[in-house]
């Protein structure tokens, strides 16, 4: 995991196999959760970023079961971490958050031409309800998030295949988060 001062990433593609990029949102927790009830999980999140995960595969065309992508340790490749916004910086309360992570919207381009369009709601119906099917999994097998923890909650648009020489830039609107210019080298 990287943590980025600014919005300008770089990134070596030579380090992963068959690599591709998700446009996602990040949480950082202040406090562990009790619940998986939206509004008061949303009052344990210190913050909020905009992040991209790379995700890589060793299988030809990125077709593969379940069980081959767990023998395959996942497809987790990286993760490059935005500013990190307080999120009494996005929303007043808790139920204002829960909203606006439903509603915005994120353009994900290449070289300048738009490659793929998302929306919060895109991720489970909202990050946030992402988040509290992670906590309730976890709950499930005795098991709980901390203070500290940082959480990806789940790609916005298609993963797009990177490759070296490419431009990529992301466009937020609605969550008060700005977007992402990735350059890929290697």
């Amino acid at each position: 995991m990287e943590l980025l001062d600014g919005i300008e990433a770089e990134l070596d593609a030579s380090h992963f196999i068959l690599p591709r990029l998700e446009p996602e949102i990040v949480f950082g927790l202040r406090t562990a959760p009790a619940s998986a009830e939206l509004n008061e999980l949303a009052a344990t999140i210190e913050w909020i970023a905009h992040g991209f995960e790379v995700v890589q595969s060793p299988f030809d065309g990125w077709r593969f079961t379940a069980a081959e992508s767990f023998a395959a340790q996942s497809l987790h490749g990286a993760l490059l971490v935005g500013p990190r916004v307080p999120i009494g910086q996005i929303a007043d309360s808790p139920e204002q958050l829960v909203g606006l992570l439903s509603r915005f919207s994120i353009e994900l381009s290449q070289g300048g031409q738009l490659v793929a369009r998302g929306r919060g709601s895109d991720v489970l119906d909202s990050p946030l309800h992402a988040l509290s099917h992670l906590v309730r999994q976890l709950a499930s097998r005795g098991l709980a998030l901390n203070p500290g923890d940082i959480v990806t909650t789940g790609a916005l648009t298609d993963a797009q295949p990177l490759s070296p020489g490419q431009q990529w830039h992301t466009r937020l609107e609605g969550l008060g988060l700005a977007g992402l210019n990735l350059r890929v080298v290697g």
